[in-house]
Protein backbone atom coordinates (compact mmCIF):
# COMPACT_ATOMS: atom_id res chain seq x y z
CA UNK A 1 0.00 0.00 0.00
CA UNK A 2 1.42 3.71 -1.10
CA UNK A 3 2.02 5.68 2.34
CA UNK A 4 -0.49 8.19 0.97
CA UNK A 5 -3.28 5.83 0.50
CA UNK A 6 -5.33 7.90 3.18
CA UNK A 7 -5.17 11.28 0.60
CA UNK A 8 -6.28 8.82 -2.06
CA UNK A 9 -9.06 7.44 -0.18
CA UNK A 10 -10.49 10.98 1.19
CA UNK A 11 -10.15 12.68 -2.18
CA UNK A 12 -14.17 13.33 -4.01
CA UNK A 13 -13.19 14.67 -7.74
CA UNK A 14 -16.57 15.38 -9.92
CA UNK A 15 -18.53 17.64 -12.20
CA UNK A 16 -21.38 19.32 -12.26
CA UNK A 17 -23.18 19.01 -15.64
CA UNK A 18 -26.69 20.11 -16.75
CA UNK A 19 -28.67 21.73 -19.77
CA UNK A 20 -28.32 25.56 -19.83
CA UNK A 21 -30.13 27.08 -17.11
CA UNK A 22 -30.68 24.26 -14.88
CA UNK A 23 -28.78 26.21 -12.06
CA UNK A 24 -25.12 24.23 -12.50
CA UNK A 25 -22.74 27.06 -11.86
CA UNK A 26 -25.39 28.16 -8.87
CA UNK A 27 -25.45 25.17 -7.72
CA UNK A 28 -21.58 24.86 -7.95
CA UNK A 29 -21.41 28.55 -6.07
CA UNK A 30 -23.91 27.07 -2.86
CA UNK A 31 -22.19 23.70 -2.68
CA UNK A 32 -18.26 26.25 -1.85
CA UNK A 33 -20.45 28.16 0.30
CA UNK A 34 -21.74 25.47 2.63
CA UNK A 35 -18.55 23.95 2.24
CA UNK A 36 -17.25 26.83 3.82
CA UNK A 37 -14.87 27.73 0.54
CA UNK A 38 -16.44 31.31 0.65
CA UNK A 39 -18.53 33.35 2.79
CA UNK A 40 -20.79 35.15 0.43
CA UNK A 41 -22.34 33.84 -3.19
CA UNK A 42 -22.14 35.08 -6.32
CA UNK A 43 -25.53 35.21 -8.47
CA UNK A 44 -25.44 34.58 -11.50
CA UNK A 45 -28.03 36.62 -13.52
CA UNK A 46 -28.78 39.42 -11.40
CA UNK A 47 -29.52 43.36 -12.14
CA UNK A 48 -29.76 43.94 -8.35
CA UNK A 49 -26.14 42.91 -7.14
CA UNK A 50 -22.41 43.19 -8.74
CA UNK A 51 -21.86 40.13 -8.17
CA UNK A 52 -20.68 37.20 -10.36
CA UNK A 53 -20.36 33.80 -9.53
CA UNK A 54 -16.95 32.04 -8.28
CA UNK A 55 -16.79 29.79 -11.54
CA UNK A 56 -17.39 31.99 -13.82
CA UNK A 57 -14.38 33.97 -14.41
CA UNK A 58 -14.19 34.55 -18.24
CA UNK A 59 -15.88 38.43 -18.97
CA UNK A 60 -18.35 36.94 -21.34
CA UNK A 61 -19.42 34.42 -18.73
CA UNK A 62 -20.19 37.14 -16.21
CA UNK A 63 -21.85 39.47 -18.69
CA UNK A 64 -24.14 36.88 -20.22
CA UNK A 65 -24.66 34.16 -17.09
CA UNK A 66 -23.63 31.29 -18.96
CA UNK A 67 -20.46 29.24 -18.31
CA UNK A 68 -18.17 28.76 -21.71
CA UNK A 69 -15.23 27.22 -19.97
CA UNK A 70 -14.76 24.36 -17.50
CA UNK A 71 -13.29 25.74 -13.77
CA UNK A 72 -11.79 23.63 -11.27
CA UNK A 73 -12.87 24.59 -7.63
CA UNK A 74 -10.92 22.89 -4.54
CA UNK A 75 -12.05 22.94 -0.84
CA UNK A 76 -12.20 20.68 2.62
CA UNK A 77 -15.30 19.52 3.99
CA UNK A 78 -15.28 17.23 7.01
CA UNK A 79 -11.79 15.82 6.18
CA UNK A 80 -12.84 15.13 2.67
CA UNK A 81 -10.69 17.03 0.02
CA UNK A 82 -13.91 18.25 -2.96
CA UNK A 83 -12.38 18.67 -6.36
CA UNK A 84 -15.63 20.32 -8.26
CA UNK A 85 -15.29 20.74 -12.11
CA UNK A 86 -17.93 23.39 -13.23
CA UNK A 87 -18.74 22.48 -16.88
CA UNK A 88 -19.86 24.68 -19.40
CA UNK A 89 -23.69 23.75 -20.14
CA UNK A 90 -24.47 24.86 -23.78
CA UNK A 91 -24.23 22.62 -26.37
CA UNK A 92 -21.70 24.87 -28.40
CA UNK A 93 -19.04 24.26 -25.77
CA UNK A 94 -19.97 20.61 -25.05
CA UNK A 95 -16.52 19.74 -26.29
CA UNK A 96 -14.76 20.89 -23.19
CA UNK A 97 -17.59 19.03 -21.05
CA UNK A 98 -16.88 15.70 -22.60
CA UNK A 99 -13.33 16.13 -22.16
CA UNK A 100 -13.97 17.27 -18.39
CA UNK A 101 -15.37 14.07 -17.97
CA UNK A 102 -12.29 11.87 -18.05
CA UNK A 103 -11.05 13.79 -15.21
CA UNK A 104 -13.41 13.23 -12.96
CA UNK A 105 -14.62 10.18 -10.83
CA UNK A 106 -18.33 10.95 -10.41
CA UNK A 107 -20.86 13.87 -11.76
CA UNK A 108 -23.58 15.60 -10.45
CA UNK A 109 -26.62 16.10 -12.81
CA UNK A 110 -28.89 18.96 -11.85
CA UNK A 111 -32.29 19.43 -13.52
CA UNK A 112 -35.08 21.56 -13.84
CA UNK A 113 -38.27 20.42 -11.95
CA UNK A 114 -39.92 23.26 -14.53
CA UNK A 115 -38.80 21.70 -17.91
CA UNK A 116 -37.55 18.33 -16.65
CA UNK A 117 -35.22 16.19 -19.02
CA UNK A 118 -33.41 18.05 -21.33
CA UNK A 119 -31.63 17.94 -24.87
CA UNK A 120 -28.38 18.56 -23.28
CA UNK A 121 -28.70 16.41 -20.07
CA UNK A 122 -29.09 13.15 -22.26
CA UNK A 123 -26.55 13.57 -24.75
CA UNK A 124 -24.10 14.49 -21.33
CA UNK A 125 -25.50 11.17 -19.76
CA UNK A 126 -24.42 9.23 -22.56
CA UNK A 127 -20.86 10.46 -22.24
CA UNK A 128 -21.38 9.20 -18.47
CA UNK A 129 -22.74 6.19 -19.15
CA UNK A 130 -19.76 5.02 -21.63
CA UNK A 131 -17.84 5.32 -18.57
CA UNK A 132 -19.74 4.21 -16.37
CA UNK A 133 -19.69 6.72 -14.44
CA UNK A 134 -21.93 7.57 -10.94
CA UNK A 135 -24.06 10.08 -11.45
CA UNK A 136 -25.98 11.43 -8.42
CA UNK A 137 -29.46 13.65 -9.51
CA UNK A 138 -30.00 17.30 -8.21
CA UNK A 139 -33.77 18.49 -9.12
CA UNK A 140 -33.46 22.23 -8.75
CA UNK A 141 -35.47 24.80 -8.68
CA UNK A 142 -38.63 23.89 -6.34
CA UNK A 143 -39.25 27.24 -5.57
CA UNK A 144 -41.02 27.57 -8.75
CA UNK A 145 -44.21 26.00 -9.94
CA UNK A 146 -42.90 22.83 -11.63
CA UNK A 147 -43.62 19.48 -12.47
CA UNK A 148 -45.00 16.71 -9.78
CA UNK A 149 -41.65 14.91 -8.09
CA UNK A 150 -42.95 11.68 -9.45
CA UNK A 151 -43.92 12.55 -12.83
CA UNK A 152 -40.31 13.78 -13.06
CA UNK A 153 -38.73 10.61 -11.58
CA UNK A 154 -40.61 8.33 -13.99
CA UNK A 155 -39.39 10.76 -16.82
CA UNK A 156 -36.02 10.59 -16.08
CA UNK A 157 -35.91 6.82 -15.70
CA UNK A 158 -37.53 6.73 -19.17
CA UNK A 159 -35.48 9.30 -21.19
CA UNK A 160 -32.43 8.89 -19.97
CA UNK A 161 -32.91 4.86 -19.07
CA UNK A 162 -31.53 5.12 -15.68
CA UNK A 163 -32.85 4.00 -11.98
CA UNK A 164 -33.22 6.30 -10.01
CA UNK A 165 -33.60 6.06 -6.28
CA UNK A 166 -35.37 9.54 -3.86
CA UNK A 167 -32.99 10.63 -1.03
CA UNK A 168 -34.80 13.39 -0.16
CA UNK A 169 -38.83 14.81 -0.71
CA UNK A 170 -39.98 17.92 -1.44
CA UNK A 171 -42.57 19.03 0.20
CA UNK A 172 -45.06 21.13 -1.89
CA UNK A 173 -44.10 23.05 -4.66
CA UNK A 174 -43.56 26.80 -6.28
CA UNK A 175 -45.24 29.10 -3.51
CA UNK A 176 -46.35 25.93 -1.27
CA UNK A 177 -42.85 25.00 -0.73
CA UNK A 178 -42.55 23.75 2.56
CA UNK A 179 -39.11 21.79 2.66
CA UNK A 180 -37.23 18.35 1.81
CA UNK A 181 -37.55 15.21 3.69
CA UNK A 182 -34.13 13.66 4.05
CA UNK A 183 -35.48 9.79 3.57
CA UNK A 184 -32.27 8.52 4.37
CA UNK A 185 -31.45 10.21 7.99
CA UNK A 186 -35.60 10.52 8.38
CA UNK A 187 -34.98 14.42 9.35
CA UNK A 188 -37.29 17.15 7.56
CA UNK A 189 -35.35 20.59 6.86
CA UNK A 190 -37.86 23.45 6.06
CA UNK A 191 -37.38 25.97 3.91
CA UNK A 192 -36.43 29.55 4.55
CA UNK A 193 -36.28 32.10 1.68
CA UNK A 194 -34.55 35.16 3.62
CA UNK A 195 -31.18 35.50 2.33
CA UNK A 196 -30.16 33.81 -0.76
CA UNK A 197 -26.08 35.12 -0.47
CA UNK A 198 -24.92 33.03 2.98
CA UNK A 199 -25.22 29.55 4.10
CA UNK A 200 -28.93 29.03 6.44
CA UNK A 201 -28.13 28.77 10.14
CA UNK A 202 -31.26 27.71 11.55
CA UNK A 203 -32.41 25.12 9.76
CA UNK A 204 -34.90 23.09 12.00
CA UNK A 205 -34.71 18.72 12.08
CA UNK A 206 -37.59 16.91 12.93
CA UNK A 207 -36.24 12.94 13.37
CA UNK A 208 -40.02 11.37 12.79
CA UNK A 209 -42.19 11.60 10.54
CA UNK A 210 -45.57 10.63 12.41
CA UNK A 211 -44.58 13.38 14.95
CA UNK A 212 -47.51 16.08 16.37
CA UNK A 213 -44.10 18.20 15.29
CA UNK A 214 -44.34 17.85 11.77
CA UNK A 215 -47.94 19.12 11.89
CA UNK A 216 -47.49 22.31 14.24
CA UNK A 217 -44.37 22.98 11.44
CA UNK A 218 -46.25 21.99 7.80
CA UNK A 219 -49.83 22.41 8.61
CA UNK A 220 -52.28 19.28 8.88
CA UNK A 221 -52.42 18.74 4.92
CA UNK A 222 -48.67 19.12 3.92
CA UNK A 223 -47.61 16.49 6.93
CA UNK A 224 -50.35 14.11 5.68
CA UNK A 225 -49.39 15.03 1.74
CA UNK A 226 -45.76 13.70 3.12
CA UNK A 227 -46.78 11.23 5.17
CA UNK A 228 -48.52 9.39 1.87
CA UNK A 229 -46.18 10.53 -0.71
CA UNK A 230 -42.95 8.23 1.87
CA UNK A 231 -45.42 5.56 1.85
CA UNK A 232 -45.58 5.24 -1.75
CA UNK A 233 -41.65 5.75 -2.25
CA UNK A 234 -40.94 2.65 0.37
CA UNK A 235 -43.11 0.42 -1.53
CA UNK A 236 -41.93 1.49 -4.61
CA UNK A 237 -37.95 2.17 -4.25
CA UNK A 238 -36.06 -0.56 -2.66
CA UNK A 239 -33.11 0.03 -0.34
CA UNK A 240 -30.70 1.99 -1.62
CA UNK A 241 -27.34 0.09 -2.48
CA UNK A 242 -24.22 1.92 -2.05
CA UNK A 243 -22.22 -0.66 -4.74
CA UNK A 244 -25.52 -0.37 -7.56
CA UNK A 245 -24.50 3.75 -7.40
CA UNK A 246 -21.01 3.11 -7.83
CA UNK A 247 -21.19 1.16 -10.57
CA UNK A 248 -23.52 3.45 -12.24
CA UNK A 249 -26.49 1.25 -12.41
CA UNK A 250 -28.49 3.45 -9.94
CA UNK A 251 -28.79 7.56 -9.64
CA UNK A 252 -29.51 8.63 -6.02
CA UNK A 253 -32.12 11.72 -6.12
CA UNK A 254 -31.99 14.87 -3.99
CA UNK A 255 -34.71 17.92 -4.14
CA UNK A 256 -34.28 21.74 -3.20
CA UNK A 257 -33.37 25.18 -4.29
CA UNK A 258 -29.61 26.35 -5.13
CA UNK A 259 -30.47 30.11 -5.47
CA UNK A 260 -31.67 29.62 -2.64
CA UNK A 261 -29.69 27.60 -0.51
CA UNK A 262 -31.66 24.66 -0.17
CA UNK A 263 -31.53 21.24 -0.41
CA UNK A 264 -27.74 21.62 -0.33
CA UNK A 265 -26.12 20.64 2.66
CA UNK A 266 -28.40 17.14 2.61
CA UNK A 267 -26.42 17.09 -1.17
CA UNK A 268 -23.12 17.51 0.21
CA UNK A 269 -23.08 15.45 3.41
CA UNK A 270 -24.57 12.38 1.12
CA UNK A 271 -22.44 12.93 -2.01
CA UNK A 272 -19.04 12.53 0.16
CA UNK A 273 -20.13 9.79 2.38
CA UNK A 274 -21.25 7.65 -1.22
CA UNK A 275 -18.88 9.30 -4.00
CA UNK A 276 -16.02 7.61 -5.37
CA UNK A 277 -12.63 7.96 -4.06
CA UNK A 278 -10.37 8.42 -7.16
CA UNK A 279 -10.56 5.81 -9.51
CA UNK A 280 -7.43 4.37 -11.91
CA UNK A 281 -7.41 5.23 -16.11
CA UNK A 282 -6.59 3.12 -18.86
CA UNK A 283 -3.38 3.67 -20.90
CA UNK A 284 -2.01 1.92 -24.22
CA UNK A 285 0.50 -0.09 -22.23
CA UNK A 286 -1.87 -1.26 -19.12
CA UNK A 287 -4.32 0.02 -16.60
CA UNK A 288 -3.54 2.03 -13.97
CA UNK A 289 -4.76 2.49 -10.67
CA UNK A 290 -4.78 5.01 -8.59
CA UNK A 291 -2.56 3.43 -5.74
CA UNK A 292 0.36 3.00 -8.49
CA UNK A 293 3.40 4.08 -6.72
CA UNK A 294 4.68 6.20 -9.75
CA UNK A 295 2.99 9.42 -10.62
CA UNK A 296 1.18 9.88 -13.89
CA UNK A 297 -1.38 12.15 -14.87
CA UNK A 298 -2.34 13.46 -17.83
CA UNK A 299 -4.15 16.73 -19.29
CA UNK A 300 -7.72 17.18 -20.44
CA UNK A 301 -7.79 21.17 -20.57
CA UNK A 302 -5.52 24.04 -21.52
CA UNK A 303 -6.56 27.52 -20.71
CA UNK A 304 -4.53 30.88 -22.00
CA UNK A 305 -4.63 34.19 -20.19
CA UNK A 306 -6.23 32.76 -16.82
CA UNK A 307 -5.00 36.26 -15.68
CA UNK A 308 -4.84 38.98 -18.61
CA UNK A 309 -2.54 40.81 -16.61
CA UNK A 310 -0.06 38.40 -16.73
CA UNK A 311 -0.86 36.24 -20.22
CA UNK A 312 -0.52 33.10 -18.42
CA UNK A 313 -1.22 29.74 -20.38
CA UNK A 314 -2.22 26.91 -18.14
CA UNK A 315 -2.34 23.40 -18.66
CA UNK A 316 -4.93 21.22 -16.01
CA UNK A 317 -3.45 18.40 -14.99
CA UNK A 318 -5.59 15.45 -13.68
CA UNK A 319 -3.01 13.27 -11.11
CA UNK A 320 -4.15 9.08 -12.14
CA UNK A 321 -1.62 7.66 -9.09
CA UNK A 322 1.42 8.28 -7.41
CA UNK A 323 2.53 11.57 -5.42
CA UNK A 324 3.12 15.22 -7.78
CA UNK A 325 5.65 17.13 -6.08
CA UNK A 326 6.92 20.96 -6.80
CA UNK A 327 10.04 21.37 -8.48
CA UNK A 328 10.61 17.48 -9.45
CA UNK A 329 11.35 16.62 -13.06
CA UNK A 330 8.50 14.49 -14.78
CA UNK A 331 8.67 13.00 -18.47
CA UNK A 332 6.34 14.41 -21.16
CA UNK A 333 5.62 10.72 -23.18
CA UNK A 334 4.84 12.76 -26.51
CA UNK A 335 8.10 15.36 -26.40
CA UNK A 336 10.16 12.36 -25.06
CA UNK A 337 11.33 15.51 -22.67
CA UNK A 338 11.74 15.63 -18.90
CA UNK A 339 9.85 18.64 -17.57
CA UNK A 340 10.38 20.36 -14.31
CA UNK A 341 7.57 22.75 -12.77
CA UNK A 342 8.30 25.46 -9.67
CA UNK A 343 4.56 26.84 -9.70
CA UNK A 344 1.87 23.76 -9.84
CA UNK A 345 -1.38 25.53 -8.54
CA UNK A 346 -4.21 24.69 -6.72
CA UNK A 347 -7.58 26.32 -8.11
CA UNK A 348 -10.42 27.92 -6.36
CA UNK A 349 -11.66 29.52 -9.88
CA UNK A 350 -9.71 31.88 -11.43
CA UNK A 351 -7.94 32.17 -7.90
CA UNK A 352 -4.71 30.34 -7.73
CA UNK A 353 -2.34 29.45 -4.87
CA UNK A 354 1.41 27.53 -5.63
CA UNK A 355 1.26 23.97 -3.75
CA UNK A 356 4.27 21.46 -2.69
CA UNK A 357 2.56 18.32 -3.75
CA UNK A 358 -0.46 16.63 -4.86
CA UNK A 359 -2.11 13.01 -4.88
CA UNK A 360 -4.59 11.18 -7.25
CA UNK A 361 -8.05 13.24 -7.79
CA UNK A 362 -5.96 16.18 -7.82
CA UNK A 363 -6.48 19.16 -10.46
CA UNK A 364 -3.45 21.02 -10.67
CA UNK A 365 -2.26 23.67 -13.03
CA UNK A 366 0.58 24.00 -15.28
CA UNK A 367 2.24 27.01 -16.59
CA UNK A 368 3.10 26.38 -19.60
CA UNK A 369 4.88 27.72 -22.49
CA UNK A 370 3.82 25.79 -25.24
CA UNK A 371 4.81 21.84 -24.00
CA UNK A 372 1.30 20.55 -23.96
CA UNK A 373 -1.51 19.57 -25.36
CA UNK A 374 -4.86 18.15 -24.62
CA UNK A 375 -3.88 14.81 -23.68
CA UNK A 376 -0.36 14.46 -23.15
CA UNK A 377 0.34 12.65 -20.35
CA UNK A 378 3.33 13.40 -17.80
CA UNK A 379 4.86 10.13 -15.90
CA UNK A 380 8.36 9.63 -13.69
CA UNK A 381 9.70 7.81 -16.45
CA UNK A 382 7.41 5.26 -17.57
CA UNK A 383 6.58 5.31 -22.02
CA UNK A 384 3.03 5.22 -21.78
CA UNK A 385 0.26 7.37 -23.08
CA UNK A 386 -3.55 7.71 -21.49
CA UNK A 387 -6.39 6.91 -23.67
CA UNK A 388 -9.98 8.10 -24.14
CA UNK A 389 -9.25 12.00 -24.54
CA UNK A 390 -11.47 13.01 -27.16
CA UNK A 391 -10.90 15.25 -29.94
CA UNK A 392 -13.88 16.83 -32.26
CA UNK A 393 -14.21 17.16 -35.69
CA UNK A 394 -15.28 21.17 -36.51
CA UNK A 395 -18.69 21.75 -38.14
CA UNK A 396 -18.89 25.42 -38.90
CA UNK A 397 -15.91 26.63 -40.67
CA UNK A 398 -14.96 30.72 -40.93
CA UNK A 399 -12.78 32.50 -42.17
CA UNK A 400 -10.27 35.13 -40.28
CA UNK A 401 -11.01 38.74 -41.06
CA UNK A 402 -8.44 40.97 -39.26
CA UNK A 403 -10.37 44.51 -38.38
CA UNK A 404 -6.93 46.02 -37.54
CA UNK A 405 -3.90 45.83 -39.63
CA UNK A 406 -1.65 47.05 -37.02
CA UNK A 407 -2.67 44.42 -34.62
CA UNK A 408 -1.78 41.24 -36.78
CA UNK A 409 0.88 39.96 -34.42
CA UNK A 410 -1.69 40.29 -31.68
CA UNK A 411 -4.36 38.39 -33.42
CA UNK A 412 -2.38 35.75 -34.92
CA UNK A 413 -1.04 35.03 -30.98
CA UNK A 414 -4.22 35.52 -30.14
CA UNK A 415 -5.52 32.88 -32.28
CA UNK A 416 -2.86 30.46 -31.79
CA UNK A 417 -3.08 30.75 -27.84
CA UNK A 418 -6.83 30.24 -28.21
CA UNK A 419 -7.11 27.79 -30.25
CA UNK A 420 -4.98 25.28 -28.23
CA UNK A 421 -7.47 25.11 -25.55
CA UNK A 422 -9.51 23.04 -27.78
CA UNK A 423 -12.75 24.30 -28.33
CA UNK A 424 -11.67 25.68 -31.54
CA UNK A 425 -9.61 24.58 -34.78
CA UNK A 426 -6.91 26.78 -36.59
CA UNK A 427 -6.05 26.22 -40.12
CA UNK A 428 -4.16 27.82 -42.76
CA UNK A 429 -4.55 27.94 -46.26
CA UNK A 430 -1.16 28.50 -48.66
CA UNK A 431 -2.88 29.41 -52.25
CA UNK A 432 -4.00 33.14 -49.98
CA UNK A 433 -2.43 32.69 -46.71
CA UNK A 434 -5.72 33.16 -44.92
CA UNK A 435 -6.92 31.82 -41.76
CA UNK A 436 -9.98 29.49 -41.07
CA UNK A 437 -11.74 28.36 -37.97
CA UNK A 438 -13.46 25.89 -37.14
CA UNK A 439 -15.69 25.25 -34.56
CA UNK A 440 -18.92 22.61 -33.60
CA UNK A 441 -20.91 25.45 -32.69
CA UNK A 442 -21.71 29.48 -33.82
CA UNK A 443 -21.01 30.28 -29.91
CA UNK A 444 -17.45 29.85 -29.71
CA UNK A 445 -16.77 32.35 -32.50
CA UNK A 446 -18.52 34.86 -30.43
CA UNK A 447 -16.68 34.34 -27.26
CA UNK A 448 -13.04 33.92 -29.18
CA UNK A 449 -13.90 36.88 -30.85
CA UNK A 450 -14.75 38.37 -27.26
CA UNK A 451 -11.60 37.39 -26.11
CA UNK A 452 -9.43 38.50 -28.98
CA UNK A 453 -10.61 42.38 -28.23
CA UNK A 454 -9.59 42.02 -24.49
CA UNK A 455 -7.21 39.34 -23.83
CA UNK A 456 -5.52 40.49 -26.89
CA UNK A 457 -6.23 44.13 -28.03
CA UNK A 458 -7.08 42.15 -31.81
CA UNK A 459 -10.30 43.08 -33.55
CA UNK A 460 -11.46 40.56 -36.28
CA UNK A 461 -14.83 39.55 -37.87
CA UNK A 462 -15.54 35.88 -39.35
CA UNK A 463 -16.98 35.45 -42.70
CA UNK A 464 -18.69 32.03 -43.32
CA UNK A 465 -16.96 29.27 -45.36
CA UNK A 466 -19.52 26.57 -46.97
CA UNK A 467 -17.54 23.71 -45.81
CA UNK A 468 -18.96 20.26 -44.91
CA UNK A 469 -15.82 18.72 -43.17
CA UNK A 470 -12.75 18.91 -42.98
CA UNK A 471 -10.50 15.54 -43.34
CA UNK A 472 -6.98 14.83 -42.57
CA UNK A 473 -5.54 13.09 -45.43
CA UNK A 474 -2.79 10.84 -45.05
CA UNK A 475 -1.15 8.10 -47.32
CA UNK A 476 2.11 6.32 -48.27
CA UNK A 477 2.06 7.05 -52.04
CA UNK A 478 3.89 10.26 -50.99
CA UNK A 479 3.14 10.99 -55.28
CA UNK A 480 -0.78 10.51 -55.19
CA UNK A 481 -0.65 12.69 -52.10
CA UNK A 482 0.84 15.56 -53.61
CA UNK A 483 -1.13 15.01 -56.49
CA UNK A 484 -4.20 15.23 -54.53
CA UNK A 485 -2.96 18.55 -52.58
CA UNK A 486 -2.62 20.15 -56.39
CA UNK A 487 -5.43 18.76 -58.09
CA UNK A 488 -7.68 20.52 -55.06
CA UNK A 489 -5.10 23.66 -54.19
CA UNK A 490 -8.22 25.72 -53.36
CA UNK A 491 -9.70 23.27 -51.16
CA UNK A 492 -6.85 22.50 -48.82
CA UNK A 493 -5.59 24.22 -45.61
CA UNK A 494 -2.89 22.89 -43.21
CA UNK A 495 -3.86 22.41 -39.28
CA UNK A 496 -1.59 24.08 -36.59
CA UNK A 497 0.86 20.81 -37.03
CA UNK A 498 1.30 21.65 -40.85
CA UNK A 499 -0.44 18.87 -41.53
CA UNK A 500 -2.73 18.63 -45.05
CA UNK A 501 -6.61 18.91 -44.36
CA UNK A 502 -9.35 18.62 -46.97
CA UNK A 503 -11.88 21.01 -46.70
CA UNK A 504 -15.45 19.04 -48.23
CA UNK A 505 -17.92 21.48 -49.05
CA UNK A 506 -20.16 18.34 -49.97
CA UNK A 507 -20.91 14.64 -48.98
CA UNK A 508 -20.80 14.16 -52.59
CA UNK A 509 -17.67 15.63 -53.11
CA UNK A 510 -15.86 14.05 -50.25
CA UNK A 511 -17.34 10.52 -51.42
CA UNK A 512 -15.99 11.44 -55.21
CA UNK A 513 -12.49 12.12 -53.24
CA UNK A 514 -12.41 9.21 -52.00
CA UNK A 515 -13.14 7.13 -55.27
CA UNK A 516 -10.73 9.00 -57.23
CA UNK A 517 -8.23 8.87 -54.74
CA UNK A 518 -8.24 5.37 -53.03
CA UNK A 519 -4.42 5.92 -52.04
CA UNK A 520 -5.59 8.27 -49.69
CA UNK A 521 -7.27 7.85 -46.39
CA UNK A 522 -9.64 10.59 -45.33
CA UNK A 523 -9.99 10.78 -41.53
CA UNK A 524 -12.21 13.01 -39.16
CA UNK A 525 -10.25 14.44 -36.03
CA UNK A 526 -11.75 11.68 -34.24
CA UNK A 527 -10.34 9.18 -36.15
CA UNK A 528 -6.86 10.62 -36.84
CA UNK A 529 -5.47 11.75 -33.37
Amino acid sequence: MVPWMNEIQRRRTFAIIAHPDAGKTTLTEKLLLFGGAIQIAGAVKSNKINRSTTSDFLEIEKQRGISVSTSVMAFEYKGYKINILDTPGHEDFAEDTYRTLTAVDSVIMVIDCVKGVESQTRKLLEVCRMRNTPVIVFINKLDREGRDPFDLLDEIEKELKIKVFPMTWPIGIGKSFKGVYHLHDKQLNLFNNENKFVRAENIVSIKDIHSNELDNNLGENFAQKLREDVEIIQSVYDVFEKEEYLKGNISPVFFGSAVNNFGIQELLDTFVEIAPAPTGRQSDKKWIPSDYPQFTGFVFKIHANLDPRHRDRIAFLRIVSGKFERNKNYFHTRHKKWLKFSNPTAFMAQQKSVIDEAYPGDVIGLYDSGNFKIGDTLTEGEDLQFKGIPAFSPEVFKYVVNKDPMKTKQLQKGLEQLTDEGVAQLFSKKTDNRKIVGTVGQLQFEVLQHRLAHEYSAKCDFDSLPIYKAVWLVSDNDKKLQEFINDKAQYIAYDKLNRPVFLAESAWLLQMAQEKYPEIKFFTMNEFD
